[in-house]
């Protein structure tokens, strides 16, 4: 009975050492995959807020170029 006890314990621990390693390469690759995710994550945020500040000179082009086509603005100093 204690050898049966015994081989059994055995297979257990073997089994949760197979497990252990499997779960160790599966975290590995989850760690390069976040870690690929966050290095795309920043360089669309960067190239989110580059297109937000051509947006923005943009936007304020053309409220100067609606101005001036109104005559309600002065040249900036840029136009003068």
């Amino acid at each position: 009975m204690l050898e049966n006890n015994l081989s059994q314990l055995e297979q257990l621990v073997g089994d949760l050492v197979q497990e252990n390693k499997a779960l160790q390469e599966a975290n590995a690759q989850l760690r390069s995959e976040l870690s690929q995710l966050q290095e795309e994550n920043d360089g669309l945020q960067l190239s989110a807020l580059e297109q937000e500040e051509l947006h923005s000179a943009t936007a304020a082009r053309i409220q100067a170029l609606v101005a001036l086509a109104t005559g309600n603005a002065s040249p900036s100093p840029a136009q003068a």
